[in-house]
């Protein structure tokens, strides 16, 4: 048994079934304006870079997702975890996991877009302040049509997203 398994949960790749669980965890957080909400659409087209965290019952108590933004650079989206479990060791269970899969497809650095400055601080995550990237692949990022290139850049487009967030980067 596993170390996530006694204490009641384990991790997972995520399946198509999860995506209304997974709705349904981030909808509060999106109603609080620390997420952003997704379409359904969206989610099942983000899939497979998805895991989530199910009690041992099968319930749905956490998802996060690590998205590719460049050869050597990913991004920790849609982290969140029931009311219910935080402070078991989800959320820190959910980010080890995204580390593992984000180091499995090349990437060495991590990028996030949050609130919970103190937990992704304790995980390695500093403030990137006006951190960038190199003029070639900065033009080459502007093409992006991707949100969360957008917020790593910093884009004045995205300023209304992400008020009050801090874009924290990890060199795995």
């Amino acid at each position: 048994m596993s170390t996530n398994e006694l204490r009641g949960f384990r991790v997972r790749r995520a399946r198509t079934s999860d995506v209304p669980g997974i709705q349904k965890l981030v909808q509060p957080l999106v109603e609080s304006r620390i997420l952003l909400g997704k379409e359904r659409v969206a989610l099942y087209e983000a899939l497979q870079e998805f895991r989530v965290a199910q009690d041992l019952e099968g319930n749905l108590i956490g998802c996060g997702a690590v998205h590719v933004l460049w050869e050597d650079l990913g991004e920790v989206r849609t982290l969140a975890v029931a009311d219910s479990w935080r402070g078991r060791g989800v959320g820190h269970a959910m980010l080890e996991r995204l580390e593992y899969d984000a180091s499995g497809l090349g990437l060495s650095r991590l990028f996030c877009l949050t609130f919970e400055v103190r937990f992704f601080s304790r995980h390695g995550f500093a403030d990137m302040g006006h951190e960038t990237v190199d003029p070639e692949i900065y033009n080459e990022l502007l093409r992006s049509r991707d949100e969360g290139v957008a917020e790593f850049l910093d884009l004045a487009r995205v300023k209304p997203n992400t008020l009050g967030n801090t874009r924290m980067i990890k060199h795995l």
